[in-house]
């Protein structure tokens, strides 16, 4: 893509690479071309026209939060407060002790941790590590 551009580009590239093209063929390359144009400038507008209105959007805005007596720190500060999260840590119903004296807590909610289940496997009962 990059020779297509280097000669589209450049002028004595691109009169070598059309000398065989006919008037005819050269109009509706040119038409084409102009089309191309044409639409990326509508594009363009579009796209400015969408920043103007965002512009003017905000520009309200900042003068509501200024007639409240509000600013950006006080929006800042509802966002902080609202993403925290509420509430309490379930708490440990479990405790056991391995072999090696570290200490496994569970709050006996989700999947049993594996030395858990080792223990009931072999003859524990879950009563004995619970935490009164």
């Amino acid at each position: 893509m990059s020779d297509f551009l280097d000669i589209l580009t450049h002028g004595r590239r691109l009169q070598g690479a059309v000398k065989e093209l006919s008037i005819e063929e050269l109009e509706q390359v040119q038409e084409k071309l102009s089309s191309i144009i044409e639409r990326k400038k509508e594009k363009l507008e579009e796209q400015e026209k969408l920043e103007k209105e965002k512009l003017e959007k905000l520009t309200a805005i900042k003068k509501q939060m200024e007639e409240a007596g509000l600013n950006v720190e006080d929006l800042q500060a509802l966002n902080i407060e609202t993403n925290k999260k509420v509430g309490k840590k379930r708490p440990v119903k479990y405790k056991l002790v391995d072999s090696e004296g570290k200490a496994h807590l569970w709050t006996g909610i989700g999947r049993m941790p594996r030395v858990y289940k080792d223990a009931l496997d072999s003859g524990k009962s879950l009563d004995d590590y619970a935490i009164k």
